[in-house]
């Protein structure tokens, strides 16, 4: 899979206002090599590990692999 990178600025906190939920996330990067990133993730009651690979020259995409794992292995992980 490919993931395309979008990027933004934020220059005030007015987006607060709108939003109509939040999230809390844990995660934790196990390597940040310049080829690749692995990183874990817990997201409420689920868990990813998540390799990317080394971004383009343009800097707008890069490789992606993710897969679901189980949360008290993340947690292991982490």
């Amino acid at each position: 899979m490919i993931e395309i990178e979008r990027k933004f600025l934020i220059t005030s906190e007015a987006y607060k206002k709108d939003a109509s939920s939040k999230t809390l996330f844990i995660q934790a990067y196990l390597n940040t090599h310049p080829e690749r990133t692995i990183r874990i993730r817990i997201q409420a009651d689920k868990a990813f590990m998540t390799i990317k690979g080394k971004s383009s020259e343009s800097g707008v995409s890069r490789f992606e692999w993710e897969k679901e794992i189980p949360v008290d292995e993340a947690q292991q992980l982490l």
